[in-house]
């Protein structure tokens, strides 16, 4: 049976968790996934948030598993985070992604959890996880590189007037069809695995790698020709599908990586009282949905019309690169922020057209405020578990 103040503590670490997801869906996963759209004014913005939000809590509980563990487990060695330490982390991290809101600053997500809660963890006496450290640095450097420079070549593609959009945008759609194919979900393995539409297939054709690639091949040219017709009927409609079509597999993603920087910290604490993880999952995913209605229109605003003026060719090519991203951060349980993602393709897709229409200055304040929420979260966090430790 649990105590009276067992119970209380997880309550308010549950309220505390619950403002980081309202936090981050009012900032990171409910504004960047439509942006591009709204910018080319394919979606209104009201609309762009009211889908995001649903599109988020089905990928929240569909594929958030792996941050999730990752963010709870895997950041702090052999000293699992305590109560104290799992609220003021979630406090932390929640109140400076809060002010990034309110600011008009897209503030990086991932950086300020993972910043927060490796702070609380040395200052409870665990050890660091370099080789963890490592990875996640690795991602977080290539992202602009990788991102940005894929924007920009896809961008200059669409732009080049010797290859028809008619036939390039559908190799674009198979594309992220045959990264689609790929895409692990909980429901399509046994219980505690997930699996991809392709391996479940391959299932009838004895499981090789042979198979999974000829069903991903044919997923992929489905998808294609799916697209080519729409198109043929409609050039600017087909590309208005394929783009809100990206937005909401971005917004699907998004739930599937965030939601593990606002249940993370709370996961030790499930080791005392039995919460099935994917009623977690679900509850995270319900506080992504709520800042997505109540909070993302200012940040989708602000990255549809501030950082660059986007057109449905450019905001195509940040997009892909946006969703390849963050499916691979969910596959290999990485947290990452999808503004970095979808800055640096903004960028990318924006440079493809000249740069003039890309403000130098609105970045050069965002790289200030991902690297600040970085260092912020942690040198606060850390000084506030030792001071509430030592007044406990």
């Amino acid at each position: 049976m649990v105590g009276a103040g067992t119970l209380a503590t997880l309550l308010v670490a549950g309220a505390a968790s619950l403002f980081m997801a309202w936090a981050i869906g009012a900032g990171s996963s409910g504004s960047t996934p439509f942006a591009p759209a709204v910018g080319a004014n394919a979606i209104s913005v009201m609309r762009a948030g009211f889908y995001v939000g649903l599109l988020g809590l089905a990928g929240a509980v569909l594929q958030g598993a792996n941050v999730t563990e990752a963010v709870g487990k895997s950041l702090i060695l052999n000293q699992p985070l305590t109560p104290t330490a799992s609220i003021i982390a979630l406090v932390v991290a929640a109140v400076l992604v809060a002010l990034g809101v309110f600011k008009g600053y897209p503030i990086a997500t991932a950086f300020t959890v993972t910043g927060a809660v490796v702070g609380v963890g040395l200052a409870l006496g665990g050890d660091p996880a370099w080789a963890k450290y490592q990875e996640i640095g690795t991602l977080w450097v290539l992202v602009p590189f990788v991102g940005g420079g894929i924007s920009y070549t896809t961008a200059r593609l669409l732009r080049d007037e010797r290859i028809p959009e008619l036939a390039l945008v559908p190799v674009l759609a198979g594309v992220v069809g045959l990264i689609l194919a790929n895409v692990r979900f909980v429901f399509l393995g046994p219980e505690g695995t997930q699996r991809s539409v392709a391996e479940t297939l391959a299932d009838g054709f004895g499981s090789t790698l042979g198979a999974r690639a000829g069903i991903s091949l044919a997923i992929a040219a489905v998808v294609a020709l799916a697209l080519a017709w729409d198109m043929y009927g409609d050039e600017a409609r087909g590309q208005r599908h394929f783009l809100l079509a990206l937005g909401g597999l971005v917004a699907f993603s998004a739930g599937g990586s965030q939601v593990g920087l606002a249940l993370g910290p709370l996961l030790p604490l499930t080791d005392t009282v039995e919460i099935p993880l994917l009623a977690l999952l679900f509850g995270g995913g319900a506080g992504l949905l709520l800042g997505s209605w109540t909070g993302a229109p200012r940040m989708i605003k602000a990255l549809s019309q501030d950082y660059s003026s986007l057109g449905p060719r450019r905001s195509i090519a940040a997009l892909i690169p946006s969703f390849a991203i963050a499916q691979t951060a969910v596959f290999f349980g990485i947290p990452v922020s999808f503004n970095e993602i979808i800055v640096s393709a903004i960028i990318g897709s924006g440079y493809a057209a000249g740069g003039s229409a890309v403000s130098g200055s609105k970045m050069g304040y965002t790289v200030l405020a991902w690297l600040g929420s970085l260092l912020g979260a942690f040198a606060i966090s850390y000084g506030a578990f030792v001071v509430v430790t030592g007044l406990l």
